[in-house]
């Protein structure tokens, strides 16, 4: 898949400003970023949902203005919400769903007990889907788009509203399809799912990407081996961090912590201390996807 300043307009706002980007066959991607800053307008437009409206997108060697129909017969979608039938069972979700691709009735039933053991559902086959976990209902609609076999599976916020067992799970399942060649196109507001999930991953904030690489690769290039967290008492964070300001990197005072960036973070503390200032607490932890995020795309919130 191959993007060269894409673009999407809805009138006069721009939702998506010249993005470039490129994903290999059997590689995991991810988008992130924080709200409207085009990651689903993106992915709408990879999926053949939406027409893009400047700049040139391929995916899987075709062009979705002229070969969308084909393309989205060799994809497969996972919406941020699930659309399951709860009226109708949980075999009958992928039975339902397969006709679509006009597939014939027996293969989708040979596929359908291997997506129900690979989503660790086949006990709850002739279950109704209303009742089902939150997780469960996930790992239904992740096999209900794999019953055509696609080379693509694009998942837009797979575990949002899971519990951590059930993020883990569905992890694992993402893996797996991910070690059987199917390319992944990932876009997620959790830091560590991403870091789990992505071999590569692009930042965007207002409809721009603003950082590209390798999760490991973006944390060493944007922050430091170490972030020390100090609290100090109420309202005395930026005193406190006046005082020491010099032993850091970048320096970041927030409400309720004053965060160090540094490279050794337990000799940071340690001239904390030798100097006479007793925090409250102090913590030193490795740098995260999500220290890098935070810088690139800032603190506030975005309605």
């Amino acid at each position: 898949m191959v993007a060269q300043g894409l673009e999407k307009r809805f009138g006069d706002f721009t939702a998506v400003a010249g993005i470039d980007f490129s994903i290999s066959r059997g590689e995991s991607f991810g988008f992130l970023g924080p709200n409207g800053a085009g990651k689903t307008s993106t992915m709408r437009m990879v999926a053949c949902m939406s027409p893009h409206t400047g700049g040139q997108l391929s995916v899987l060697g075709m062009d979705p203005r002229t070969s969308g129909s084909t393309i989205r017969s060799r994809i497969g979608l996972v919406p941020q919400q699930d659309s399951l039938d709860d009226e109708l069972t949980v075999e009958d979700n992928l039975y339902l769903y397969g006709r679509y691709f006009d597939l014939p009735k027996r293969l989708i039933r040979e596929r359908a007990v291997r997506l129900l053991e690979f989503a660790q559902l086949t006990e709850r086959a002739k279950d109704k889907v209303e009742p089902l976990s939150g997780g469960m209902k996930r790992r239904l609609t992740i096999a209900r788009s794999l019953i055509s076999e696609p080379e693509l599976l694009i998942l837009d916020e797979p575990t949002t509203g899971l519990d951590p067992q059930a993020r883990h799970l569905l992890w694992d399942r993402l893996y797996r399809l991910k070690s059987q060649g199917v390319t992944l196109v990932i876009t997620t507001h959790y830091m560590d799912e991403a870091e789990q999930l992505c071999d590569r991953l692009v930042v965007m904030d207002k409809g721009r990407i603003v950082a590209e690489g390798s999760p490991r690769a973006l944390i060493e290039q944007h922050s430091t081996r170490e972030v020390v967290e100090l609290r100090f008492g109420l309202d005395q964070q930026h005193q406190g961090a006046t005082a020491i300001a010099d032993l850091a990197e970048r320096i970041e005072v927030l409400p309720d912590r004053v965060l160090l960036y540094v490279h050794d973070g337990d000799a940071a503390v340690a001239e904390v201390h030798r100097r006479g200032l007793l925090p409250e607490s102090s913590l030193v932890r490795r740098s995260t996807l999500e220290d890098v995020f935070l810088r690139l795309t800032g603190r506030s919130l975005v309605d």
